[in-house]
């Protein structure tokens, strides 16, 4: 019977479908080794100087000895003593062992290497990363793996993780040049070897194109801002070529996709623009499946139901839910769903939708409706300033966005019926897969779902659950506590994953001792038979928890204490009070535990009922006080970190003085616009649910300072829905604690993006009582700002007239509060009211007054605003030439002090005088520096520069005005 052996992760041998028990750790690094130069003599002084080191024992030669002994009577059980091994062979100083090429993964390996380095020169792209992938299915993880690290770090072995490597960036390339199909499988591969290399700039290029060629331009974006942070911080260096060249294939990759109108189609220029932006949105295939489980196990019976759904390719899809009984956490429906979801998406050409509703999340901050459809629009590539307001027409932009389309949606963890109802398409052809915990009558009744309720493993499911993560042969050599074990855990898969994860960390433990832990704890798995869902967690989780070290549970525990799905390393480490090169360590320890995850390179989640189990031990074990000041950390982090980000992406802005975080919070470094705008919006979610989390439940300073810290950043991004709830909360958090000043701030936000949403009453009613809360505390400032935001929202009615009297009012309460730089602003806004009305002579004089005023207070940024507008007003008296010069100066300005949105503002005007001097080469360079810039920092205006550019292309088109 043939003997098969594996080098290529764990090593292992077997003979025929058994596993071969390969003894000490010696014994098997030896045949890790021999195997590595399989057919090849290792001298035997290799052989010791590779399992000990500089330091070998006296008898190092006879272990040796013993162990090739010992495995040969292993492989050749039949070899007669003193007989000749046909396997391992001594000779040349040293030992070989002889395999037959197709009984050696790392043979295999090779074989499929050089088949495809074949295709390669026959000219078959396809034929070549086929066969690479092959290849690389064939690693289960570093070679040779479960080795001692000393030995492992011999040249033999990382010579092997070299090879994988290169195969890895062999099959990348490959595949860009085969096709996205291709592309899809490799990328699993891809991921995965990124992540253990971190700082290869060529393998992180390579994911980032792949990326972008199946359709993943968002996350390849990601990949490359968090490979460049990471060589800035560890090694103090920027991106080299092969990154920056492979960001840019992706940015003008994304721009290709957004084609334009047909030529010779006619209609007024917004008509056209709307055109654009459909047909840019028809080319985005979003693809945002998590990672299907490799080790998915059973569920035979079920699958077979959810496909006969779609066993015909042509029939409608239908909706399905997955739920568990009695809302049993832990069943798998997640895992499932996405599994599932994987092995038809090939059904769905226009792609794969995902988002996990956070339904019973214990901090109560659940993704609303709203929320969800925003998130897919934003990855249909839809511009955030033609999202409309309000979640009835959201839902119809979605419902038409996948009209005649064959898109996969994912729905996990939702909460009820009326959570996903808004999230389901109004036409057949699409497929909606929705996991909860409780069963969604309403769905099926009213919706006509498909009902699939999810049971605990079958015992043989749960067997084979065990064996593909532990191996057959230690399942089979303790048959009794493997059973023992299956029962405890009630065959609930959540339980059995960290029971499994616990003996694979251990190898040496016997499973029958872990099962005596499980057994003898406190909290006992056998409540996992029982119908109390917190106690199944509780009970799964514990002896994880015990094992921790006293740091690393302290922050376990306190981890329960953050509001959003996911945080960064500086957040940890200012709920733990301690610094990020403390916490590193410790988090890296909670992953191993399978306590928490790490879905993107320092982000960190953690599941449900493990935040839940947490925040229960921390009721148990620290102190209310201690909690409370975690808690204050933490906001103090998200509240200091915003206002920095906030006042690098808007220096000149009035903002409001913080008093000193608490000793212990960590504020991550900004150096520059581009870090703060990533800053802000990675974390965007996180301080929106911070915001809820403490007007709710905390005492609510926070939550309106934040509010107001975020207030500029969204209404400039077009995110005026999150604005509102946002607004909505600080004016309740103000109120509760009678803080006169925070509801002034807050009712003067919401008044004004109640304007921004169409609600002219709603905003008359705030902007009044923001009025009136100021006039009460005497400031000055306050009013006068309020007065300019009325003008605004006049001017956008049309009431230009009531605008001029608010900036009137405006203009005198800033005189008298002693502001010349407000004044200065409001004379350029007061310019630009009489550009609206057409008055451009009086305009340049209000814009002059402003230019020299700001010039004599030193706001650069100021000046610069107010240069544009005067610019503005010139190039609507056709006087191109003063036009052009007014913005040459502004744009000097603006770069000096690296305001990006305002720099691409005024290039767009630049472009737009040239293009009205018929200087079309001029204009095209203008708008194509604009259109890099909006593109970087990924601002809506980005789609009004690309139609300009459109335009200009098509001569036949009416010029823009």
């Amino acid at each position: 019977m043939r003997t098969r052996f594996a080098v290529l992760g764990p090593v292992r041998a077997w003979r025929g479908d058994t596993e071969l028990p390969l003894g000490p750790p010696k014994q098997r690094a030896l045949l890790a080794l021999l195997l590595t130069e399989a057919g090849h003599p290792v001298a035997v002084h290799e052989i010791v100087d590779a399992l000990w080191g500089q330091d070998p024992p006296d008898s190092a030669v006879n272990v040796v000895q013993r162990h090739v002994g010992a495995l040969r009577r292993l492989l050749e059980p039949d070899l007669p003593a003193g007989g000749a091994s046909r396997r391992l062979v001594r000779g040349s100083g040293g030992y070989r062992l002889d395999v037959d090429p197709d009984s050696l993964d790392l043979l295999r390996f090779r074989a499929l290497r050089q088949r495809a380095e074949q295709a390669v020169r026959d000219g078959e792209p396809p034929t070549a990363t086929g066969l690479l992938i092959e290849a690389l299915a064939l690693w289960r993880g570093p070679a040779a793996s479960g080795i001692a690290a000393e030995v492992r770090s011999h040249p033999a072995f990382t010579a092997l993780d070299g090879e994988h490597l290169a195969a890895v960036k062999e099959a990348a390339e490959l595949a860009l040049e085969a096709g996205p199909g291709l592309g899809a499988r490799v990328l699993v591969t891809l991921r995965q070897a990124a992540a253990q290399h971190p700082l290869d700039e060529g393998l992180q290029a390579r994911l980032i194109l792949v990326l972008a060629a199946t359709g993943h331009q968002a996350e390849a974006l990601d990949v490359h801002r968090t490979v460049r942070t990471r060589l800035a911080d560890e090694l103090g260096v920027r991106p080299g070529p092969e990154l920056q060249a492979a960001l840019q294939r992706v940015l003008g990759h994304t721009h290709a996709q957004r084609a334009a109108p047909p030529s010779g189609s006619a209609g007024p220029a917004e008509d056209a623009e709307g055109t654009a932006q459909q047909d840019a949105v028809a080319t985005i295939r979003p693809a945002q499946l998590p990672v299907d489980l490799p080790a998915f196990t059973g569920r035979r019976g079920e699958l077979a139901r959810v496909r006969e759904l779609l066993c015909a390719s042509d029939a409608p899809a239908s909706t399905v839910v997955i739920s568990a009984i009695g809302g049993m956490a832990g069943v798998g429906k997640t895992t499932l769903a996405v599994h599932w979801a994987h092995s038809v998406a090939d059904r769905f050409p226009d792609g794969q939708l995902y988002v996990n509703l956070r339904g019973f999340h214990p901090s109560g901050s659940i993704m609303s409706a709203a929320e969800a459809i925003r998130s897919f629009l934003d990855a249909f590539g839809v511009p955030g300033h033609r999202i409309p307001a309000g979640l009835d027409a959201q839902a119809a932009l979605y419902r038409s966005l996948l009209a005649d389309r064959r898109v996969l949606i994912v729905l996990d963890n939702a909460r009820d019926t009326e959570h996903v109802r808004p999230l389901l398409p109004g036409a057949p052809g699409c497929l909606v897969v929705v996991t909860s915990r409780n069963q969604l009558y309403g769905l099926v009744a009213g919706e006509g779902a498909h009902s699939l309720t999810l049971d605990v493993l079958t015992e043989a499911e749960a067997r084979e659950f065990l064996a593909r993560r532990l191996g057959a042969e230690r399942i089979a050599h303790e048959p009794d506590a493997v059973a023992e074990i299956i029962t405890l855990c009630g065959r609930l898969p959540l339980a059995l994953a960290v029971v499994s994860a616990r003996a694979v960390v251990n190898p040496a433990f016997p499973l029958a001792s872990i099962a005596a832990e499980l057994s003898d704890s406190e909290d006992s798995l056998d409540a996992f038979a029982g119908e109390a869902p917190a106690a199944d967690a509780r009970s799964a989780f514990s002896w994880s928890y015990q094992l921790l070290s006293p740091a690393a549970a302290r922050v376990f525990r306190l981890f329960a204490l953050h509001p959003g799905p996911d945080c960064s390393l500086a957040a940890v480490a200012s709920l733990a009070g301690q610094r990020v090169g403390q916490v590193r360590p410790v988090m890296a320890e909670l992953a191993r535990a399978h306590l928490i995850s790490e879905p993107l390179p320092g982000r960190y989640g953690c599941h449900e009922l493990l935040r839940a189990y947490a925040a229960e031990l921390g009721r148990a074990h620290d102190s209310a006080q201690e909690l409370e000041a975690a808690r204050r950390r933490m906001l103090d982090h998200y509240l200091h970190s915003a206002h920095a980000a906030d006042s690098v992406l808007m220096p000149t802005r009035d903002s409001i003085q913080l008093r000193p975080h608490t000793a212990g919070v960590t504020v991550p470094r900004l150096p520059d616009q581009t870090a703060a705008a990533a800053w802000l919006e990675t974390n965007r979610s996180v301080v929106l649910a911070a915001i809820e989390q403490d007007a709710r439940h905390g005492s609510g300073e926070h939550s309106w300072q934040l509010a107001l810290v975020l207030e500029l950043y969204l209404d400039r991004g077009g995110r005026w829905s999150e604005q509102l709830d946002a607004q909505t909360r600080a004016v309740e958090a103000a109120q509760r604690l009678g803080d006169i000043s925070g509801q002034a701030f807050a009712h003067r936000a919401l008044g004004f993006v109640s304007g921004r949403l169409g609600r002219p009453d709603e905003a008359d009613a705030h902007l009044a009582r923001a009025l009136e809360l100021f006039g009460e505390i005497g400031d000055r400032v306050g009013l006068s700002r309020t007065h300019r935001r009325l003008a605004f929202l006049a001017n956008g009615r049309g009431r230009h007239e009531a605008a001029l009297d608010h900036y009137a009012e405006a203009s005198a309460l800033c005189r008298a509060a002693g502001r010349r730089d407000g004044e200065a602003g409001i004379a350029n806004e007061v310019g630009w009211t009489y550009i609206l009305m057409g008055k451009y002579e009086d305009a340049l004089t209000e814009c002059g007054h402003a230019v020299a005023a700001h010039r004599e207070t030193g706001d650069r940024n100021g000046e610069a605003a107010a240069l544009d507008s005067l610019g503005y007003a010139h190039h609507h008296l056709r006087d191109h030439e003063r036009a052009l010069e007014c913005y040459e100066q502004a744009l000097r300005l603006y770069r000096e002090i690296r305001d990006r949105y305002l720099e691409a503002d005024t290039l767009v005007h630049i472009g737009d005088s040239h293009r009205e001097a018929d200087q079309d080469t001029q204009a095209e360079s203008a708008w194509r520096e604009a259109l890099g810039i909006l593109d970087e920092i990924g601002h809506p205006d980005a789609e009004h520069v690309r139609q300009r550019l459109t335009d200009l292309a098509e001569p036949d088109r009416s010029r823009r005005q």
